[in-house]
């Protein structure tokens, strides 16, 4: 039986997810590079605790158009509760230098809301995949959106720049969504996952959730079930973890023996690509699928 004895005292972190950072010389590198430009990751603006291993892995995760979100959910570090920034139109290009210069064979990108822009700011998206592909044409690319407030228009131009993966967190379950995910829905999530499969059901789409808001089992499971009914491919499933006294209480600490147990009917589910632990983030291991099947392909090619 799994002894979660310690969730008496929530302000102690269980043994599990205590980690170390990682290699200083990779963090110190990529934070150089990402400053000179003033552009942002989410590996640092979240303070990821995978950040050192991703970036020995020659993947990131960049945060577009700024680092102020024009929402306020209760469970995200990024800043917010400020005018958002003015979009820089150089970011595209500096982005795709940093990932030449970083060696990234796989980059996810992400953005705060802009609920500001005409757009959403899906064009800002496009404009990025368009630079890296330009520079660096063998590096994947994942996005990782936010709603465009249910807007079809903005999720095909997103569809439309080819990602090899679509990515758009539930982030919790359907009873949590109001106080958790302000100013987002849990069926307009539903609908852009949906969209994206209508769109190309050849791109493989992924969704994300935290553990430790109060769900239950039984809640979990019922939203992995209405991903599956979406078409969504891949999973991931993290613990909560609160970056300060101003944000939501950890309910409590998911063993990784849940974690385990929950991937794996997850799988049977049908999900292709299941990541489940402690310190799984959206990211986390999110090019080793993409990156393995490529490189069989062209295997498969040269043997031909």
């Amino acid at each position: 039986m799994v002894n979660l004895s310690f969730s008496d005292d929530l302000t102690r972190l269980p043994p599990w997810l205590r980690k170390p950072i990682g290699r200083a010389s990779q963090i110190s590198t990529v934070q150089r590079i990402v400053r000179q430009r003033q552009i942002h990751t989410i590996c640092e603006e979240g303070r990821c605790p995978n950040r050192g291993e991703c970036y020995a892995n020659h993947t990131a995760t960049f945060l577009l158009m700024g680092a102020v979100c024009t929402r306020s959910c209760a469970f995200c570090q990024v800043e917010k509760g400020q005018a958002p920034l003015a979009l820089d139109p150089d970011e595209p290009h500096k982005i795709a230098e940093s990932v030449s210069l970083l060696g990234l064979k796989y980059v996810v990108l992400t953005s705060v809301a802009r609920d500001d822009l005409p757009d959403q700011g899906a064009s800002v998206f496009v404009k990025t995949m368009a630079a890296i592909e330009h520079r660096q044409p063998r590096t994947q690319i994942e996005v990782l959106t936010p709603d465009f407030r249910g807007d079809r228009r903005w999720i095909e131009q997103v569809v439309a720049a080819r990602p090899v993966c679509y990515n758009h967190n539930l982030e919790t379950v359907r009873r949590l969504q109001g106080p958790v995910r302000r100013g987002a829905k849990y069926e307009r999530s539903l609908f852009v996952l949906q969209t994206v499969k209508a769109i190309n059901p050849r791109l493989a789409t992924k969704s994300g959730l935290m553990l430790g808001l109060g769900e239950t089992e039984a809640e979990v499971l019922e939203t992995l079930e209405d991903l599956r009914a979406v078409g969504c491919d891949r999973l991931t499933l993290g613990q909560y973890l609160r970056p300060s006294l101003h944000h939501l209480p950890v309910h409590r600490y998911w063993h990784p023996e849940e974690f385990e147990r929950l991937g794996q009917m997850a799988r049977q589910m049908g999900f292709v690509h299941v990541r489940s632990g402690p310190l799984v983030r959206s990211s986390y291991h999110a090019g080793e699928n993409d990156i393995q099947d490529t490189a069989h392909a062209k295997d498969h090619e040269i043997s031909n």
